[in-house]
Formats: C-alpha cells, structure tokens, sequence
C-alpha cells in the first residue's frame, strides 16, 4: 500500500521558518518524482517545488524562489520542504505527491499518489 505522510505543518509568525516532511512508502521511492503542492481556501492546489529522482530541483512560481528548499533522503524514503522567510500567503495546506516517474511536472494530474496534507497557518 502506498503511503505519503506530510508532517511539520504548524502555526508560524510571518517571517518565521519551517521543515515539511514527506515520508513515502509502498513504491520504489528512489525512482519517483516527488512533489510540494499547497492549497489555500478558496483556491485551486498549486504546485510549490518538486525533486526528480535524479534529485534535480523544479521550483514553481516566483513566490516561493530563494525562500523554500526541497530536499531529499532515499535512505529514509523521504523528501523535505524547508520553507524560510513564511509570509501571510504562504497559509495553506501543504500535499507532498509522488509518481512512478523521474522526472518533474506542476501539474497535479501528473502525479499518482498523495498524501492526506498539513496545515502550514502563518501569522502577522
């Protein structure tokens, strides 16, 4: 059974940091892409950063740029989203998404598991 486990989720001021993880079972994680995907009320889920297998990073929307780091660990079978510099529009839910694939894409259809996603709420 393929399981995505999003924790580190958290209330946070703006300004302030946080570490997502993403712990993947049940596939052969050294050969999946792995996506950050995050959904804020009200507004469709939207592609944050992703990690090929190869460990080639794709970051989506100049937003996140030079503020949000992916990483990951095939030894743990997980992936990691340092997110620095939080502001008020970071707020949102936070999915980490896999697919049997190597590389990247921001679309959501692209991938074929998901986790169940945490609550990353940033305060003034």
């Amino acid at each position: 059974e393929v399981q995505l486990v999003e924790s580190g989720g958290g209330l946070v001021q703006a300004g302030g940091s946080l570490t997502l993880t993403c712990a993947a079972s049940g596939f052969t994680f050294d050969d999946a892409a792995i996506g950050w995907f995050r959904q804020a009320p009200g507004r469709e889920r939207e592609a944050v950063s992703c990690i090929s297998s190869t460990h080639t990073v794709r970051n989506y929307g100049d937003s996140v740029e030079g503020r949000f780091t992916i990483s990951r660990d095939n030894a743990k079978n997980a992936v990691y989203l340092q997110m620095n510099s939080l502001k008020l529009e970071d707020t949102a839910v936070y999915f980490c998404a896999a697919v049997d694939y190597y590389y990247c894409s921001p679309s959501v259809s692209f991938f074929d598991y998901w986790g169940q996603g945490t609550q990353v709420t940033v305060s003034s």
